[in-house]
């Protein structure tokens, strides 16, 4: 890899945890406007378009794979449908700021899935440790002792919650019984999504979702930022970074989406941040962290993209 590759691919990783941490205050833009569902059908519509052009342009797609259209069915209800359901829901009722640090619990579930109904993750000090960490930086953010006190409402906290469940669940999925097909993550990427806006078509109430139009923040915002961005474009650069990196220094980018998220919600919006908010994430981000070196010590495992 030469100097200028890698360069360019250490930018792109910053890129990606910028537009992920910006995702948050998007969706609290839309969310004034249109329903959570509604925001993700045009997140997910907007987002497959350069998921499809990519996995076309590379190659990726093949008729072969349509014989596991049960599979990729399965991966776009619980990593896109459900994860990105969740989300919106959770982001309408909480601060940007809240739910994006939230959003750092997902390797979090994605190990407590694995071993779960893999057996594959190691038990050990570091693991356990880690996840314990963890969840008890979750339980400073959520604080369930204080519903109706705090400002983070605890409903929205278990909406964030249950779409990093789902994703989780979603990626545990794909190691097993997708990752041994051997299908190319762009082709993966482009089958998940395509079902997802299906599903949504179909399933979404359309009543008064015209009135994203009449706010163009809002509106750049659901459409450039969730979806061509923080969804199709976001998995390009992931690949990207994936190729020239390593996935070790790819999966890595997820500690920064919550950092993001903190900094646009306090200093941008003005969001009010206590300081155990920032003891609380901190202890998501080096619980996730504990997590991974223990992973890393047992067994070298392959991150499965956000998309």
């Amino acid at each position: 890899m030469t100097t200028n590759s890698k360069t360019l691919a250490y930018v792109a990783f910053a890129a990606l945890g910028l537009i992920w941490g910006s995702s948050f205050i998007f969706m609290k833009w839309a969310a004034v406007l249109i329903a959570p569902t509604q925001i993700v059908l045009l997140r997910v519509l907007f987002g497959f378009v350069p998921v499809l052009l990519f996995a076309l342009a590379t190659g990726a797609m093949s008729k072969r794979h349509l014989r596991h259209a049960h599979h990729f069915l399965i991966m776009s209800v619980f990593a896109s449908t459900l994860y990105y359901i969740g989300y919106a829901k959770g982001t309408a009722l909480l601060p940007s700021s809240i739910a994006g640090m939230l959003s750092g619990s997902i390797p979090l579930f994605t190990f407590l899935a694995a071993w779960l109904f893999l057996r594959e993750e190691p038990l050990n000090a570091k693991t356990i440790g880690g996840t314990a960490l963890g969840f008890i930086g979750i339980l400073l953010i959520a604080q369930p002792w204080n519903a109706g006190v705090s400002q983070v409402n605890f409903l929205g906290a278990l909406y964030l919650l249950g779409g990093s469940l789902c994703v989780g669940a979603g990626f545990v999925y794909v190691r097993k019984f997708i990752s041994p097909l051997g299908i190319p993550p762009a082709a993966l990427a482009a089958y998940q999504l395509a079902l997802a806006l299906l599903t949504l078509l179909g399933t979404t109430d359309y009543t008064g979702m015209a009135a994203i139009l009449t706010d163009n923040w809002a509106l750049v915002g659901v459409v450039f930022g969730l979806g061509l961005c923080s969804t199709g474009i976001a998995f390009i650069i992931y690949y990207f970074i994936t190729q020239e990196l390593g996935a070790i220094v790819a999966s890595s980018a997820t500690y920064l989406p919550p950092i993001v998220a903190l900094l646009i919600g306090a200093l941008w919006v003005g969001e009010q941040i206590q300081f155990i908010d920032i003891v609380a994430m901190a202890a998501i981000l080096i619980g996730v962290g504990i997590l991974q070196s223990g992973r890393r010590a047992a067994k070298p495992k392959v991150p499965v993209p956000q998309s």
